[in-house]
């Protein structure tokens, strides 16, 4: 059977695994999803990912590839893929990809969503799906300090200390804040959105801490812009934690 590139979505709740990243001595997405196709194709197949999301990070829509010389009709990986996986991995769709599609160095973009829930007490039902801050926060304030990361900039000051990327300019085509009520329980959560050309490592979740610290007052909005022009990422907010953040899309010209 001649080779072929299969390219798959991947939904999944990243609670449970040390990121997407292989590694040798920890339970990660693609060894788990690299061994299902093994058990399935008996082949040792390279599986790539969009998007190298973090232990605890979670993704509705991951976009992966590999080659297979296997006869799997191509839009029957997903079901079968399903069958060997855990519930936590979800296979949403498979389909045959052009032989020069790879589902890292094809992407033109991505988009993230960040949820957060402000109340007093912490929820057990979001504990592992949302950043619970209980101090009050100024949710006006973060909105609109949210529009200042829109556009094109250095985002140095938003890429974590000892990241050896050397540009770090990087082009937001969305930075927008929003609230939503929850149907979990009731708690109305805050929805950070952002999209955008490409992301430093761990850009999205120092973004977020930083629009936190606006909203318990610690910054003003019109600090954002003097923060980016710094390059320094002692001037930004901490880092928010990996359990709020999702990968929602993956941008490719076809």
């Amino acid at each position: 059977m001649p080779a072929r590139n299969i390219r798959l979505t991947a939904e999944y709740d990243g609670t449970e695994y040390h990121g997407w990243q292989s590694q040798t001595n920890a339970v990660t997405v693609q060894n788990v999803i690299a061994n299902a196709v093994k058990r399935l194709t008996t082949e040792d197949v390279v599986i790539t990912g969009a998007g190298r999301t973090d232990a605890g990070v979670h993704a509705l829509a991951q976009t992966i590839s590999f080659i297979t010389s296997s006869g799997i009709p191509p839009e029957s990986f997903a079901a079968a893929l399903n069958s060997c996986l855990p519930d936590d991995i979800i296979i949403k769709s498979s389909v045959e990809a052009e032989a020069s599609f790879n589902a890292r160095f094809s992407a033109r973009g991505k988009s993230y969503r960040y949820i957060m829930y402000n109340s007093l007490q912490p929820s057990a039902i979001l504990r592992n799906r949302a950043w619970h801050v209980k101090y009050p926060l100024n949710l006006d304030l973060m909105k609109k300090a949210a529009l200042n990361f829109a556009g094109t900039h250095d985002f140095t000051s938003f890429m974590a200390s000892g990241s050896k990327i050397k540009d770090a300019v990087r082009t937001l085509y969305e930075s927008e804040l929003s609230i939503v009520e929850s149907c979990l329980n009731g708690l109305p959560l805050i929805i950070y959105d952002v999209a955008g050309n490409g992301f430093l490592y761990n850009m999205v979740r120092i973004i977020t801490g930083t629009l936190v610290e606006v909203g318990m007052g610690k910054l003003l909005p019109e600090d954002i812009p003097v923060i980016l022009d710094a390059r320094n990422r002692k001037r930004a907010g901490k880092t928010a934690p990996p359990k709020g953040l999702y990968l929602c899309e993956v941008f490719y010209d076809v």
